[in-house]
């Protein structure tokens, strides 16, 4: 038996040893390593927060700057391209005319092309031109056969500029086939430049093919500004050559990850400095509306380049100052709870262990050193009763101390509880009260005069849209003409809608209301007097809302059909189709509104004709109130409850059929989602906070679970032991210091309960 007890505690021993691998070690080892971590990276992160002599939001805008330039330039020539050969396959579908006859029909339609003619391809004959002089030499027509004959395609002029040539094919039976040519420049329809910007198409080689926003040095009158512009041009051109190389690459290895929204290649670019300024850039390649997917534009291998100067600012948000405060604040409350969890509640376990492990080899001669607080001294009590048991005193006899019993009183759970406080006491500012950047920021005015100008632009490609749509309607009217049949009307219709997907439903109407034809949906009922101006038309303007409640607005256009008694072609936009154009990221949430500021449409989920809220609808008011050509574009940055906004306003301004409607685009955004270093040094600020938390978090709920719960359940059954329960057996729950003196009790209950057999035996005898 002895040999047997011998034994046991031999294994009691090689397991105590292996549980100083786990244990109360690790968690507090694990949170003095992440604190230290914890400092370092907030001496680094809060100390480089601050901004440089461009803060990257201004960067960022440039980009989407360019990406909004790239959009309506790649819309704008597929636009073209599409509208010149449909119009070209609905002439030869109809009875042959004279080529000045189709000139002057696409004239009055469509105003976007500087020159147009027609050339007959087998002799290469001009047969009528009409604008500029069409560059017809450059246009070799016996290739015309092959299968890529018919793109678009860029000449440049004796004078350097550079035109775009859209071909179509017109063809009747019986007749030699002709050549339809539409040349136009490439410039950029209605982007709104605003002040100091200047912006470029460029080839795949950085040639400069066309530019706006910088004056000929001849039109400048002084000479710091003729030097203005000739840095402007020389910026400009070395821009363009690391734009075009960029511009290369695949658009998956050229942007960085987790960065979208446009599908094609973009970025910044950083130049010199120049008398307080300093000139950046963006670039975008004109690419498809979805990824991988190639249109006529971007065969072209276009780029386009925005370029501003700004004010350079040398001033910082924060230096390493505050960082290196901040960490030398978590060192020391770190150190400070380290210290805690070490003194009261590690040593106190391993000497418990200790001492446990000597009553279990049978050394009792010296008391059992008991710890001041919490379980560990209620354990180390129970363990000298024992002791005192052990060498012959009885149960009742060998008692708790006076006052043992105020030892227990401060548990090990309260210690957790005060170095969480103490960790706590570093995050929570960090968390909540440092650097708040709503009440200080200062939002760059480039910024803000960027949510203007892009607003702006986005406006004229809505507008823009728009008369595109009702251009096409006129141009169908106009096609159809004395054709009653309502199988070669729908046929018509069906085309139309086909080749541009922006109308829901496309339908001719007489002047009775009766619908004569139709392609795509059932057509929206117009109600007696809705929209009417008398009798005769069925809208009181070119394009209308033909309703003012329901799930979605109901957008038409009207074209009436020459010489048919009032009858016209009336095509409803599909809503999706306006939505789609408002989809450009960095504008935060972007809304159509009418004339009264109910909200049409929306790049986000929206009520329709719901108005806008007062601080918006303010704007928007105070920006539409500025009617005709002298209508501008409106920028601010406000504060409210939910912190700093920054909005823009710009109402319709131009001509077409859209002029009348009296629409306004507004966007906004929180400054919050704006890369500006005060909102930077503050999600750095949280970020470390939320850092902090985490690990106290993580680190003492550790503690707890493996250590602090089992040592209170060890608590109260070896309190139970020393009183006298024998039947209750002790077992370990984790192999680690906890269960190692949870071991250690038990072998003192066996070894208790083979003493009460011994010292029963000889009154057994005697009996």
């Amino acid at each position: 038996m002895a040999a047997s007890s011998a034994k046991r505690r031999h294994k009691v021993r090689r397991r105590a040893d292996m549980s100083l691998l786990g244990g109360i070690r690790p968690p507090i080892a694990v949170l003095s390593a992440l604190l230290l971590s914890l400092a370092g990276i907030t001496a680094l992160g809060l100390g480089r927060a601050s901004q440089g002599s461009v803060p990257e939001a201004v960067l960022t805008s440039q980009q989407r700057f360019a990406e909004d330039g790239a959009v309506a330039m790649r819309a704008s020539i597929d636009e073209s391209a599409t509208d010149l050969t449909r119009t070209a396959g609905l002439f030869s579908a109809g009875e042959p005319v004279s080529p000045d006859a189709v000139l002057d029909k696409i004239g009055s339609v469509y105003q976007k092309w500087m020159g147009t003619a027609v050339v007959e391809i087998k002799s290469g004959r001009l047969l009528a031109a009409r604008g500029e002089n069409v560059p017809v030499t450059a246009i070799d027509t016996s290739r015309l056969s092959a299968k890529d004959g018919l793109t678009p395609r860029m000449v440049r002029l004796q004078n350097g500029e550079t035109r775009l040539l859209a071909l179509a094919l017109l063809s009747w039976p019986d007749r030699p086939q002709q050549l339809l040519i539409a040349s136009s420049s490439l410039r950029f329809p209605g982007i709104s430049l605003g002040q100091f910007r200047s912006i470029a198409v460029i080839d795949s080689d950085g040639h400069i093919l066309s530019s706006d926003g910088i004056p000929e040095p001849e039109q400048v009158l002084t000479d710091l500004q003729r030097d203005g512009v000739k840095r402007s041009n020389k910026e400009l051109k070395a821009f363009s050559k690391v734009a075009a190389t960029k511009a290369a690459q695949h658009p998956l290895t050229a942007k960085e990850p987790g960065s979208g929204g446009f599908p094609g290649v973009s970025g910044s670019l950083l130049g010199s400095s120049f008398q307080g300024d300093r000139s950046i850039a963006g670039y975008a390649t004109l690419t498809g509306p979805q990824p991988g997917e190639g249109t006529v534009a971007t065969a072209l291998g276009l780029t386009v380049v925005a370029m501003v100067d700004v004010a350079v600012d040398p001033t910082r948000v924060a230096g390493p100052l505050f960082g290196l405060i901040a960490a030398a604040a978590l060192l020391l409350i770190g150190a400070l709870a380290v210290a805690l969890l070490i003194g009261t509640v590690q040593r106190p376990l391993l000497r418990l262990f200790l001492e446990s492990r000597r009553l279990t080899r049978g050394d009792l001669a010296r008391p059992v050193t008991v710890p001041k607080y919490g379980e560990a001294a209620r354990i180390g009590q129970a363990l000298e009763r024992l002791r005192r048991q052990l060498v012959g005193e009885s149960a009742d006899t060998a008692g708790p101390p006076p006052g043992s019993s105020r030892r227990g009183r401060f548990g090990t759970r309260g210690l957790i509880v005060v170095c969480g406080v103490l960790l706590l006491a570093w995050s929570a500012p960090m968390l909540l009260l440092f650097n708040r950047a709503d009440s200080t920021v200062a939002v760059p005015e480039q910024i803000i005069s960027d949510q203007r100008e892009r607003t702006d632009t986005l406006s004229d490609r809505v507008r823009r849209a728009l008369n595109e749509g009702h251009a096409d309607l006129v141009s169908v009217s106009a096609l159809i003409g004395d054709r009653t049949s309502p199988e070669d009307m729908t046929k018509v219709l069906e085309r139309t809608r086909t080749e541009h997907l922006r109308y829901r439903s496309l339908y001719v109407r007489s002047a009775d209301g009766a619908i004569l034809a139709r392609a795509g949906e059932s057509p929206h009922r117009l109600p007696a007097g809705d929209g009417a101006k008398d009798n005769d038309k069925p809208f009181a303007q070119p394009i209308s809302v033909l309703n003012s409640s329901g799930k979605e607005p109901v957008i038409a256009g009207y074209a009436e059909i020459p010489g048919r008694g009032g009858a016209a072609v009336i095509g409803e936009f599909r809503i999706d189709f306006i939505n789609s154009l408002l989809k450009r990221p960095g504008l935060g949430q972007i809304r159509v509104v009418d004339g009264e500021h109910r909200v049409l449409a929306g790049n986000t989920g929206y009520l329709a004709f719901q108005k806008l809220p007062k601080r918006l609808d303010e704007l928007a008011t105070g920006t539409s109130q500025k009617t005709g050509l002298t209508a501008r574009a409106s920028g601010v940055m406000y504060r409210d409850g939910g912190g700093v906004q920054v909005a823009g306003a710009a109402p319709f301004v131009g001509g077409g059929a859209a002029k009348e409607l009296g629409w306004t685009v507004v966007s906004w955004q929180p400054a919050a989602g704006l890369a500006i270093p005060e909102y930077r040094l503050q999600n750095r600020t949280v970020l470390a906070g939320v850092l902090g938390v985490t690990a106290a978090a993580a680190c003492l709920g550790w503690l707890y679970i493996v250590v602090v719960r089992p040592l209170r359940e060890l608590a109260v059954k070896a309190e139970a032991l020393a009183a006298g329960d024998r039947r209750t057996v002790l077992f370990p729950h984790h192999h680690d210091e906890v269960g190692a003196v949870a071991r250690s009790l038990e072998l003192v209950r066996q070894q208790l309960q083979e003493q009460r057999r011994h010292d029963s035996a000889p009154l057994a005898g005697r009996n």
